[in-house]
């Protein structure tokens, strides 16, 4: 009701008043719906049932050519101006019109019934109403249940679990909240935002005010996990979601060449206005020096002059030239972006089995832009990874296990049989059997070295049913760790805020919880403080190990330097890394450190830094016990896709909302950042002092001493690390230009701990200086905004629900399909529309010149050269399906070259094919030929006779003659720019000129001109004119005047400066090898650690808070997913053609 509304107000010319507070009582809905908040109901698709039809015209009238076709037909209605009737351009544009507003209703029917899959799932409202999620109100009381998603901003009430445990994992932010909240409270805060991490507000409650902050609410776009149902009151709704304030608006895209025609119809209309002038001046000059000659038997009407005329003249040749820019050009256009749209929906190689995934294209309007991207900006989980770990390999006293990992993946080595434990997990997959060995054995240090791992973290167990564990992990890393000490006999069982409960090897221990030394950004370790049963305290320690290490007792330095040579081992593998270590604690130094530890927890001032000094005292002299890697699994073939987008010259950017460790080891897993690289700039400065974006510029500006605005040069590969905190600043206008110049001089760019906003804030930095086409793909609501922002937005169809796919233009399962789209689907569609739009203004062009040049030989009299049926039929019939079968059909390579030859994509990012130069080229080559095909025939029927010596030199067999050369011309032009030939494109090619002469015998037979007089007046012309051999030689001679010295062209061009297409076509294709894999590189950064969870963790699983607080993911927990299927199209191997920089030239 208070968008409706508010729609209305607007409607009206009144202006809507400023939320400066939200002020709302918990299921009071007459009190709420006061206020005119907006309803919970979101509008992704572009129309509505009323705005469908000014809004669609308004939007096709933009293309200049639809608004110049309108004109035409007003003009055509001055029967003083026109010599054709107004129907002849009215049809074609209701035809135009018609088909393209079908097809756009289409696009937004599809994509508003996906919408509505998610807009009418239901939920309860308190009191056990089912409503629909569009219907919820502001101030309503919802009940959630466990994995449901959530679609508005809630403040939490209580949940179902013992404890008052509940995860809440959310796409962007996870949250917590008080229980006991009265259902007649009021809550008064801040109004609708974008800030993700802010939130300020009051409870009002049995006269008692208490503070709302961030952890009390659930924003659209989570999660509810762990827990079988909460309450939460609606907040924010609908559009005033915080999710929907970071997503943008839903804009008309329009591809470049789109944008590119625009300009040129300008440029067209200045020609053939300039043609029109000049023919008319030559009409006024005729009718002053021979018009008055002609009076006698074509007498003027009264009141016309030679200036009246030229006028009138210059308005009819605006109508006779009007095929410069034929209607028909925008309905072929469109039937080819649908025709390759299809391909898209139908190519199987994109199809993902598991989920039953096809690939689609939800817009018909942008597949030529996919042949032209430059940069993509990704997402990281879920686009390019599984958000899934794994426990590969560890050392523990100084013996690796795990070794020959790699063999194992190549010759499917056996699998560790963990029967003989009873709790272990099915799905985990080990391969050293000796670690087993050892651990069963009762090694001391193997078995600290799980029972650390069972010990130490801020895991969260579920056991619906007896021995059937489920872990529920605020990060992905330490549910692999967890699960890995469970299979190894050191299972997690429980938790309370006091106590540990672990079954070692068959026996339940249960461990006091005396402190958890909680994990942070600064630190990068967490501890935990246990007492056993028998009374032992110890601390245990996990962390990055050049942090450990710097801990560790002296008499662990042999024992260090061998762990260090397993990390540099396991780094060289992508693999993520952990240290471990304990300290076994005296029982009178702990209660001294707890009572300082208090002191130092409740300190008004200085807090931070007192507990830290705390953490340092306790945690020195740690005794090693080894180390630990993880693999962070990557989507199938995402290093094979970069690697091949890369070849490519497309660049790729990183933007999640993941912290900086977590984020550069999934840039060295997809080969994205390299041991090679000359050097890595990390920015990650948490205020505005300081120009770290400069300082980083200035290191690349060191090496290169240069000046150059726009793609400037570098001496070897950089990266460039740049956290949320210094984008925003590096956004502001002072900076913003050093950012992009900085981050375009790098071969990756990752930026992490970015918001949504920020996501879009960078795509339209990159979209509006680098004059670039962008392409954005995600799979959460976090990513819409960014999807939304770029040229082209692609959607994953993952976990995290279907809202990035619902505002994408395109959507797939598996990051790897990108390559497919962009190197297959993307290059054929723009190289097809550019041959189609080449093709398509020469042959239109050489109708119109052709016109032009008989002016000077009919007076200016705006008369035709061809048959009033040919003019009708050329574009519609005679034309229309050969150049439809070249736009849909062709292919320079196929598929397997595409990959093979990453470098052909090249082109389409520099506009090699069809640009402002290519339109020149047309123009040229338009006049050229239109010159052959008006002076050749016409000099061939000068004065002619038959063979029997009858006279056919007369305007008609003229007519007849200069139509069929044309399309002669036309038709093998087409041919020689088919490169892939079909049995369509053949029975095309042939069956227009068969249709041609078909309709032309028939139009010019007696019969037609008995029943239509008026309307056949070229009775016998073509059986006259077509008998006689030299009207065939002269078609032949006009062909071979037309098109052999584009042959000659070609042929030298191809010698001279062959392009990259010239040199693959030469190329022999080799049989495919096998794929080695890629050598071990030998590493020092150690400094990417597997630990990607948030500050304050700790703290919450020692309190009894009723909900817990999760950071930002969104997935669950890793070991309840199955492995994916390897790629099915990962290229075989690679080869790089060089090519010099004058090559770079159209074919």
């Amino acid at each position: 009701m208070g968008s409706v509304a508010s729609y209305f107000g607007q409607l009206c010319g009144g202006e809507e008043k400023k939320e400066e507070e939200r002020h709302l009582r918990a299921n009071d809905r007459p009190f709420n719906l006061s206020y005119n908040y907006a309803n919970n109901a979101i509008k992704t698709s572009k129309y509505n049932i009323f705005s469908f039809l000014p809004c669609n015209l308004f939007e096709q009238f933009r293309r200049l050519a639809n608004a110049y076709f309108l004109f035409l037909m007003l003009l055509q209605l001055i029967p003083q101006v026109s010599s054709l009737s107004w129907f002849t351009t009215a049809v074609p544009l209701i035809l135009v019109l018609s088909m393209t507003a079908v097809k756009d209703a289409s696009d937004d029917i599809v994509s508003r019934n996906c919408n509505l899959k998610n807009k009418y799932l239901n939920n309860s409202v308190l009191g056990q109403k089912t409503e629909k999620w569009k219907n919820v109100q502001v101030g309503d009381i919802i009940k959630l249940e466990n994995n449901q998603f959530v679609t508005a901003d809630l403040l939490l009430l209580s949940s179902s679990e013992p404890l008052n445990l509940c995860v809440c994992v959310c796409v962007c932010v996870s949250c917590t909240a008080d229980a006991n909240l009265s259902l007649s409270g009021e809550v008064r805060c801040e109004p609708p935002n974008n800030r993700l991490d802010k939130f300020k507000g009051t409870l009002t409650l049995d006269g008692q005010t208490y503070s709302l902050d961030n952890d009390k609410v659930l924003l659209r776009g989570c999660t509810l996990r762990n827990t079988e149902w909460c309450f939460g009151v609606v907040v924010f709704g609908g559009p005033d979601t915080k999710l929907m304030q970071n997503s943008g608006k839903t804009t008309f895209k329009r591809t470049s060449i789109d944008h590119l025609m625009n300009v040129l119809v300008l440029c067209i209309f200045g020609f053939l206005a300039s043609m029109c002038t000049v023919l008319a001046i030559g009409n006024g000059i005729w009718e002053v020096r021979e018009g008055s000659v002609f009076t006698v038997f074509l007498p003027r009407d009264e009141g016309v002059n030679a200036a009246l005329s030229s006028f009138l003249s210059f308005w009819s040749y605006v109508i006779i030239l009007n095929t410069v820019v034929p209607i028909s050009l925008y309905v072929s256009v469109e039937i080819i972006r649908l025709g390759n749209s299809f391909y898209i929906d139908w190519d199987r190689k994109m199809y993902y089995p598991k989920n039953d995934t096809p690939a689609q294209a939800r817009t018909t309007t942008l597949n030529e832009e996919l042949g032209q991207i430059k940069y993509i900006f990704s997402d990281k989980t879920g686009t390019l990874t599984q958000n899934i770990m794994t426990f590969n390999r560890c050392s523990i006293n100084g013996k690796a296990y795990g070794e020959q990992l790699c063999l194992y993946k190549n010759y499917g080595t056996e699998r560790v049989d963990f029967s003989w434990n009873r709790l272990a997990d099915p799905k985990f997959m080990f391969h050293d059997y000796s670690l087993v060995e050892t651990v069963r054995e009762g090694n001391l240090e193997a078995q600290a070295f799980f029972r650390l791992l069972a010990l130490c973290h801020t895991v969260m167990p579920e056991e619906k049913k007896e021995g059937e564990l489920y872990y529920q992990a605020q990060s992905p890393d330490e549910g692999a760790l967890v699960t890995a000490a469970r299979n190894f006999g050191f299972v997690f069982r429980s938790r309370t805020p006091e106590t540990i409960t672990a079954v070692e090897m068959d026996r339940s221990v249960t461990y006091e919880l005396l402190a958890v030394l909680d994990f942070n950004n600064v630190r990068k370790r967490m501890s935990v403080i246990v007492r056993s049963p028998e009374g032992k305290v110890t601390l245990f320690c996990k962390g990055a190990d050049t942090i450990i290490f710097e801990r560790l007792h002296p008499s662990c330095n042999k024992l260090k330097e061998i762990t260090i040579g397993h990390l540099n081992e396991y780094a060289g593998d992508g693999l993520r890394t952990l240290a471990l270590a304990y300290k076994d604690l005296d029982e009178r130094y702990l209660e001294d450190w707890k009572q300082r530890h208090h002191e130092a927890s409740t300190a008004m001032e200085g807090r931070e830094e007192r507990l830290d000094e705390l953490y340092e005292e306790i945690e020195k002299d740690l005794l090693l016990l080894g180390a630990t890697a993880v693999e962070d699994k990557l989507q199938d073939g995402v290093p094979q896709t970069i690697e091949q987008l890369a070849k490519a010259d497309i660049k790729i950017w990183v933007l999640t909302g993941d912290k900086q460790e977590t984020a550069e080891n999934i840039g060295y897993s997809c080969n994205m950042l390299r041991e090679e690289m000359r050097d890595i700039f990390v920015v990650a400065a948490n205020t505005a002092e300081g120009p770290s974006v400069i300082k980083a510029r200035a290191g690349l500006f060191w090496l290169q001493r240069t000046e150059t605005v726009q793609d400037e040069k570098v001496d070897g590969d950089y990266g460039l690390v740049i956290n949320g905190h210094s984008l925003a600043f590096a956004l502001e206008k002072n900076l913003q230009m050093e950012l992009l110049r900085t981050a375009c001089m790098c071969q990756t760019v990752i930026c992490c701990r970015v918001t949504p906003l920020q996501k879009a804030q960078v795509v339209q930095l990159v979209k509006k200086y680098k004059q670039a086409v962008t392409l954005a793909i995600g799979d959460g609501a976090n990513d819409v905004s960014m999807i939304k922002a770029a040229h082209i937005g692609v959607g994953i169809s993952g976990q995290e629900g279907m809202q990035a796919v619902l505002s994408s233009d395109y959507s797939f399962a598996q990051f790897r399909y990108l390559q497919r789209l962009l190197l297959v689907h993307g290059r054929w569609s723009y190289l097809r529309m550019c041959k189609f739009l080449r093709y398509f203004f020469y042959k239109n062009f050489t109708f119109t010149f052709v016109h032009f040049w008989y002016a000077f030989f009919c007076g200016f009299s705006a008369q035709t050269v061809y048959d009033e049926w040919f003019i009708t039929l050329y574009n519609l019939v005679y034309t229309a399906l050969p150049v439809l079968g070249l736009s849909l059909f062709d292919q320079d390579v196929n598929d397997r070259w595409s990959f093979q030859y990453p470098q052909l994509y090249t082109p389409g990012q520099l506009n090699l094919y069809f640009s402002k130069k290519a339109f020149v080229r047309c123009m040229l080559h338009s006049c050229y030929s239109s010159l052959i095909l008006f002076f050749i025939p016409w000099a061939a029927i000068y004065d002619t006779v038959r063979d029997d010596g009858k006279d056919i030199a007369d305007y008609q067999s003229f007519a007849l003659l200069a139509q069929t050369c044309l399309l002669v011309v036309m038709n093998v032009q087409l041919c020689l720019d088919t490169d892939y030939w079909t049995a369509v494109n053949q029975f095309f090619v042939w069956g227009s000129l068969a249709a041609y002469f078909a309709v032309t015998f028939t139009m010019y037979s007696n019969g037609m001109f008995l029943i239509f007089t008026s309307s056949f007046p070229f009775i016998g012309t073509a059986r006259n004119s077509l008998n006689q051999p030299n009207v065939w030689l002269t078609i032949f001679l006009t062909s071979l005047l037309c098109i052999l010295p584009v042959v000659a062209f070609r042929f030298i061009l191809i010698q001279l400066r062959p392009t990259i297409n010239d040199k693959v076509r030469k190329e022999a294709l080799p049989a495919p090898t096998p794929r080695r894999p890629p050598a071990r590189r030998i590493s020092t950064r150690r400094s990417g650690y597997a630990f990607s969870h948030s500050q304050g963790y700790g703290d919450l699983v020692t309190s009894r808070k009723f909900l817990q607080r999760l950071p930002l993911w969104s997935r669950q927990a890793p070991f309840t997913q199955t492995d994916s299927p390897l790629a099915q199209n990962q290229p075989q191997h690679y080869r790089t053609i060089a090519e010099e920089p004058e090559e770079s030239q159209s074919p």
